[in-house]
């Protein structure tokens, strides 16, 4: 089964987590969609700056902290993803119930480890 997956918080530096996610990710040839600060391209995928209307989405995967979330809470929930992975430094139980609430699964997990593991 394909899990379509938007990395938000996505970043054009390479050491970044959300940078090795979206390699990462392309190399299990998982659908890819990326929203960052900046436009640019990591492999073939393009960050956008805006909240896309994507379809499809099965997985939101986050790299941003509970405080920058608060702006893509509606958007979120807009684009009814089954889940949304919490990464290390994302945790935000407010937005946990939110997403609950609105019946997507909330992961508390690191992308990279479930992804290595098998578990994506």
């Amino acid at each position: 089964m394909q899990k379509k997956t938007l990395v938000l918080g996505a970043s054009l530096k390479s050491k970044r987590y959300s940078n090795i996610a979206i390699h990462r990710l392309t190399e299990k040839d998982i659908e890819t969609v990326a929203v960052g600060l900046r436009k640019g391209k990591i492999k073939h995928i393009l960050i956008e700056t805006e909240k896309i209307s994507f379809k499809d989405i099965h997985t939101v995967t986050l790299y941003l902290n509970a405080k920058r979330q608060q702006d893509y809470y509606q958007y979120i929930i807009n684009l009814n993803p089954k889940r949304v992975i919490f990464n290390p430094g994302t945790e935000n139980p407010e937005f946990y119930a939110i997403l609950e609430k609105n019946g997507i699964e909330v992961e508390i997990a690191c992308t990279l480890v479930l992804l290595r593991m098998g578990f994506y």
